[in-house]
């Protein structure tokens, strides 16, 4: 697999990146966990984005899903016509979601250009990919996603304060992208986000083959959350960066 960072500004884009949204590459098939605010037109640098296979979505937070809408008027309009749906899996509700980000009716929404699934239970195939989604720690339904294929594996915390149920999901990948939006010693508020040593924790907890750390927000020392998630795991870690390809 091939795992490209679009976006992993944290919260909101920032200068150097657009908000959260990590392309997943295999056997040609494209994965798209997460579109954040500013990341469709990232995306086209890596993509054509009408190669995208499938969007999964980890919440309905607008750092994480709200360039749907984009990716929407592109498929629908397209000069060449509009294209079939796409799976869009995600939390419940989705459909509903994105049908009021856009101001249009809930029937038929958005559903000629996505086909809108809620995350199963069970582990499932989505092309030559095995997906698993586990429930995190965060104020409204979010969801880390296991991507596997091929005997690797790579996990993506989506937003989370400490959660058990990542460490269970990131059990022996080869790569977790994991984000740290706090600077750990600083006060902040519960049930929201990690800290910097939090995903280390995690990392170290879960025994990852490498770390990487995401969704610093614009206003924080990025290079002090790598820092900080050192003093907790003393595997590989990198810092999140747009454009940053990982083979995994």
């Amino acid at each position: 697999m091939r795992l490209t960072v679009v976006g992993c500004s944290g919260s909101f884009p920032g200068p150097d990146s657009p908000a959260s949204c990590y392309l997943v590459e295999a056997a040609g098939y494209c994965v798209v966990l997460d579109l954040g605010n500013g990341s469709l037109g990232a995306l086209s640098r890596h993509v054509p984005i009408f190669e995208v296979d499938a969007v999964l979505l980890s919440h309905l937070h607008a750092d994480h899903c709200m360039d749907l809408c984009s990716y929407y008027v592109a498929r629908r309009y397209r000069p060449e016509g509009a294209l079939p749906p796409i799976p869009v899996l995600g939390p419940s509700g989705t459909a509903a979601r994105m049908a009021r980000a856009y101001d249009i009716g809930e029937d038929p929404g958005m559903s000629k250009q996505f086909d809108f699934v809620r995350y199963p239970e069970h582990a499932f195939e989505l092309g030559p990919l095995r997906v698993r989604v586990q429930r995190v720690v965060h104020p409204v339904e979010t969801y880390a996603v296991r991507v596997e294929h091929g005997g690797r594996a790579l996990a993506y915390s989506g937003d989370t304060a400490p959660s058990d149920a990542l460490v269970e999901l990131a059990r022996g990948v080869d790569v977790l992208v994991a984000e740290a939006s706090f600077h750990d010693g600083e006060q902040h508020e519960p049930g929201l986000h990690m800290t910097g040593r939090e995903a280390g924790e995690h990392a170290a907890r879960a025994g990852v083959g490498r770390l990487v750390v995401t969704h610093v927000p614009p206003w924080n020392d990025a290079e002090r959350t790598l820092a900080e998630a050192a003093t907790a795991y003393d595997g590989p870690a990198a810092l999140a960066r747009s454009g940053l390809v990982v083979h995994v």
